[in-house]
């Protein structure tokens, strides 16, 4: 069972110097990335489920870096963010600038499936693609109202985007997938910012079924 931020700042953080927390929070950030690599491998899934899973103990470490980052503050330390982090950062900053989100996923046989959500005006609008068809698409949130432009891009949000990979290929785990599933995402904004773009091969980020869900796509690739 993890045990809560509060509980952690108390057994962990109390009374500690910046350098002893500088150590805590490399700790985290390894923990985090070794729990990615996880979820994010070709046979995740396949083996018996643990508890708390994957998915349960990166919320929490997430959490416990972020009160670990505070308490650095708190003694008078000095925290650098990462590139990574600063690519985080400039990303959340951002979402608020979000016009167009092109998602596509599909394969060579089976054709390519892509999802349009346009932000530019007041309400949101989705449509789905395939070939030159377009056709209008109404998506739903958990309680099966609706998705407006605020809860899209709160979804966007909690995804961590900022976080992933430019790029996602079976290779860096040893694996060699021929055909199967391709898929790409392109970010728009209506501030001048530079256009995002992830892609991927027969590889997936750790929550890339939670952008499907957000899109209401059924979980049609392999993990």
């Amino acid at each position: 069972m993890m045990i809560s931020p509060e509980n952690y700042c108390e057994e962990y953080l109390r009374e500690k110097d910046a350098k002893q927390i500088l150590s805590i929070i490399r700790g985290l950030k390894n923990e985090m990335g070794h729990l990615k690599n996880i979820m994010e491998h070709p046979d995740y899934g396949t083996e018996s489920k643990v508890c708390p899973s994957e998915s349960v103990r990166l919320s929490c470490t997430r959490e416990y870096l972020e009160r670990a980052k505070q308490a650095l503050v708190e003694v008078g330390g000095t925290y650098n963010p990462s590139r990574t982090e600063l690519r985080t950062l400039d990303f959340i900053s951002n979402v608020n600038h979000i016009s167009k989100f092109t998602f596509s996923i599909g394969g060579f046989f089976g054709g390519y499936n892509t999802y349009i959500a346009d932000l530019s005006g007041n309400e949101l609008k989705f449509e789905s693609k395939q070939g030159e068809a377009s056709t209008p698409m109404k998506v739903f949130n958990k309680d099966g109202e609706p998705l407006t432009k605020e809860s899209f891009l709160e979804g966007i949000r909690k995804l961590h985007m900022g976080e992933w990979k430019r790029s996602y290929s079976p290779e860096r785990f040893g694996h060699m997938v021929l055909d199967g599933t391709q898929w790409e995402i392109e970010i728009e904004y209506d501030n001048g910012h530079r256009k995002v773009r992830f892609d991927g091969d027969n590889s997936y980020p750790y929550n890339f079924f939670d952008l499907q869900a957000l899109f209401g796509v059924e979980e049609d690739c392999e993990n």
